[in-house]
Formats: structure tokens, sequence, C-alpha cells
């Protein structure tokens, strides 16, 4: 992904007369360099007619990737984000973020004009070489946006292509008239003027199966996830139509708090040294909004199994984590970052961790801290010796997830009253250090 580095206006030349570079549809689900010779540009100057030669002397890097895109994320097919705005701090930073398909009303062209050139070239040096003539030398990557146009709630690209139909809605017999059609030949832009929940939903289940993209204008990202979320699924666009940069930071941040559920995280063996009871303590017990299933449980320094296994003397609870135990220990939570078990309260975003290290976001419903009994559990790990310890309830409820063991019926986890020295469990071996949760580089050391 390119860096967009605004750069001055060119001397004496008015961006409403610099040519337009209208970026070819690209097919690619991945980014591709592209060598592009440009020897020259002609436009007009204000000078009296006079003509502003534009060379460039070196080869320029095009990076031209499938626009606006966002990986799965959990969903089942990839979601795109087009913006709407007349803010160039929204387009700096959607471009940045690899979103650079851009709305313009019919009046705007101007404006596209003008971002297409600001993209094109990014960062420049100038040479006057004459009267007439401006030099400009730089090698360097460019960001090229994909301008829309609006015409009769039609939506089209720079060369005229019909890509999108708008649809307002707001009664359900309007919504009933939004069905897929077989030929219909573009994608679908709603704008929800009433509901947007229910309609969302319905929508989602119109279309599932079609080839069609729906879209829904969001103007805030928390609107943006009612409709990314809609039954599980969501929509498969959402055109952002906002003024103000910091909406597009916040629904990037979402994505890439989505994606880091298709990432594995890398979990070490350890073995058991050492158990022994070591008295009272305050542990935090956490229910979360999602069931979780044997192997799953929530990572701070062990993988520690949630309630979910079946037992003779209570009930299972799979949506029930007794946590590592005390309030002082760490939790994982999205973003690569800790927080400790007593900052957890409702809402606050868990990471929920598998014996394979996949993992899932989870949301937190409740956190209840109370006093038990609490045992010492201490391990080596494998590769270079370490100790690592950790307090957890003295439960039989309380289990540690053991390393993956292959077909068949493998041992999902261990329950702490049962652990004997020589027993396996998993780790995740942190950084040294943190700083409100976050990993950090300093000397430290801990005991």
């Amino acid at each position: 992904m390119s860096t967009v580095v605004y750069s001055p206006s060119l001397a004496g030349i008015p961006t409403s007369q610099l040519p337009f570079f209208p970026p070819k549809p690209v097919k690619s689900k991945s980014c591709r360099l592209i060598s592009w010779d440009v020897n020259s540009v002609t436009v007009s100057s204000n000078n009296s007619g006079k003509k502003a030669r534009l060379q460039f002397s070196s080869r320029v890097t095009m990076c031209s990737s499938n626009p606006s895109s966002i990986p799965s994320a959990g969903y089942l097919q990839p979601k795109v984000v087009w913006i709407w705005t007349e803010s160039r701090q929204v387009m700096t930073a959607a471009v940045e973020r690899g979103w650079n398909t851009f709305i313009f009303p019919p009046d705007s062209r101007d404006l596209a004009n003008e971002w297409s050139f600001v993209c094109l070239f990014p960062d420049y040096s100038i040479h006057e070489v004459s009267d007439s003539d401006v030099f400009f030398e730089n090698q360097t990557a460019i960001a090229l946006i994909h301008p829309l146009f609006i015409e009769e709630e039609k939506l089209f690209d720079s060369e005229g292509r019909r890509v999108a139909t708008f649809y307002e809605v707001s009664s359900p017999q309007q919504l009933q008239l939004l069905q897929p059609v077989d030929k219909q030949p573009d994608n679908v832009i709603i704008n929800l003027l009433d509901w947007q929940v229910i309609p969302a939903e319905n929508i989602v289940a119109a279309f599932q199966g079609s080839q069609i993209t729906v879209f829904a204008i969001a103007k805030t990202p928390s609107e943006a996830l009612v409709f990314l979320e809609a039954l599980e699924q969501g929509l498969g666009g959402i055109v952002l139509k906002v003024e103000d940069s910091t909406a597009v930071l916040e629904l990037k941040d979402y994505f890439d708090r989505r994606n880091e559920d298709n990432n594995i995280l890398s979990l070490t063996k350890a073995t058991i040294t050492q158990v022994h009871i070591s008295g009272m303590g305050d542990r935090v017990c956490v229910d979360l909004y999602s069931l979780m299933r044997p192997g799953e449980g929530l990572l701070g320094l062990f993988l520690v199994h949630s309630e979910c296994l079946e037992s003779n003397y209570i009930a299972s609870r799979p949506f029930r984590f007794n946590a590592r135990g005390p309030v002082h220990a760490y939790v994982a939570i999205p973003g690569g970052k800790t927080c400790y078990l007593s900052e957890l309260n409702t809402g606050k975003e868990v990471i929920v961790v598998d014996q394979n290290g996949k993992q899932r976001t989870a949301i937190v419903g409740r956190v209840k801290i109370e006093t038990r009994p609490l045992i010492l559990v201490e391990a080596k790990e494998a590769e270079n010796g370490t100790l690592y310890s950790a307090l957890l309830q003295n439960a039989e409820t309380v289990a540690l997830i053991c390393p993956s063991q292959g077909s068949g019926f493998p041992k999902k986890a261990i329950p702490v009253t049962s652990l004997k020295v020589g027993d396996e469990i998993l780790l995740k071996i942190q950084g040294g250090a943190r700083h409100t949760g976050i990993e950090i580089q300093e000397f430290i050391v801990e005991k």
C-alpha cells in the first residue's frame, strides 16, 4: 500500500487544467507492480495561453490492487468500502489505508481530476527549465484513485460504464421491491432512511447467493457496523459518506481487529514442573456473549480452558471462563494488546484461542470477582528451559489446554486439580515488558 504525501500545487498551473488519468479497473485481488514510463505531459498554463510541458526522467512504479476490498475477516465474502466525501483529509486517510474508490456528484469532476493528480504525483522535485517548461524529477510509488460519478440515481466509472444503481428505502413496500434480478448488470447502493437493522437483515437474506454486491450508505462507523454484521455475514459493501477522517480510521481499525481472526497464534509447549496449593485470593470469572467449544479458552500466559466440558457435579457453561486466576493476571485482547483481568467489564472484547492457535474475538457479558482458594502452577518451556508460573483457582472446573495430538479423540485439557509433573500444556510467550497493555522494548525483571 502506497503512502500518499501531499505536494504543493504546480507553479502557476491550475489543477482544474491538469490532465485526468482514469485508472483501469483491476480484477486481481493482490497488489501488482506495473512499470510505466512517462515521457511528457502537456497542459495549458494561465500565462497567455502558453503550454507547460511536464517531463519525467525516471520510471514510475504504480501499485494497483483490487480497489477498496477488505479480506474476508471472518466473513464468507470480502467486504468492499467506497468513500463519498469532499474532504481531502478523508481522501488522504482512505487512500493510505487502501480504500481508493471515491464517489463524486455530477458537479465534482474537477475535484476528481485534482485528487487523481495529487495521488498520481504524490512527491516530486520541480526544476524550471524555461518560462514554458517545468521539469519534474523523481522515482516514487504512486497511488491511483478510482473515481465513480453519480448521474440520475446511477453510478458510472470514468469510462462511462454503469457500476451501480441507487435505491432509497423508507418504507416496507420499497424494501419488498428490492430483490435480486438474475440479469441485473450492476451493483446496488441502498440508502436506508428509516429503520436500519431489520431492513439490512432482510436484504442480506434476499441477496444471499447472488453475484450482486449490495452496498449501504453509512454516515458513521457505527452505522457501517450495523450493515457489515447484519445476519452475521452482513452486506457486501459500505459507502462511507463522511467529512471527518476519524471515521475512516475507526472503520479501518474495526477491519484490522476482525482480520486478526485469520491469524494463527504461535503457541509453545511447556512441561509442568511443580503444582502446589497457595492459599486464598481474589479470582476473576468471565462470562462471554459467545459460546466456546472444546479446546478453546482465554489466553494470558497459560491457555486456560472454558467451562464447556461436561461433568457429573455441575452443568456445562460453555460461555464461561474461570479465568487464569487473580485480578493482576493478564488476558489477551484485540490489537496484540493485553489488559488485567480486573479491568474487564461488560462490552469489552477479548481473544478466544484454541489449542491450534486459531483465534476469534468475543465480547464480555459479565465479570465477577470472588475470593477462592488458589493453586500455583509452574511449567518449563520446552525449547530453552525457561520457567513460567501462574496462580489459578483450585477447582475441578479450571483446566489448562493441552497441545493438539492429531486425529482420534485427543485430550483437550487437564483440570488443575489433576495436574502432575511431566504433563504438557500450552503457553503464549509474550514480550518482556508492557505499558498499558502494549508490548514495549525495555529492561525488566519479573518474578
